[in-house]
């Protein structure tokens, strides 16, 4: 049995003055995520220039093992994007 988890990152980019300046802070966040093997989707304020939505998913077969995914992805944007997330929050899909 398949366990899917989602994990939901709200982000604030004060230095964005453009879409173009939001759009490659993102970039930079989603190319340091490839590595975990998880889908990633900007989710809302798409026309925001500080705001960002990421919805981050991930499969596996034991409930552990998706745990400790998203928790080195929540890790590895605090790292990439330090003080811009504002809320996070997992749901656990079935």
């Amino acid at each position: 049995m398949s366990i899917v988890a989602l994990l939901s990152v709200e982000l604030h980019i004060p230095d964005a003055n453009s879409l173009k300046a939001k759009r490659m802070v993102l970039r930079r966040v989603k190319d340091r995520l490839k590595k975990f093997n998880v889908s990633i989707a900007e989710t809302d304020h798409q026309e925001l220039w500080q705001r960002a939505a990421l919805a981050i998913v991930a499969v596996s077969s034991t409930p552990t093992a998706v745990r400790e995914a998203l928790a080195s992805v929540e890790n590895e944007i605090e790292r990439t994007a330090p003080m811009m997330v504002t809320r996070t929050h997992v749901d656990f899909l079935t």
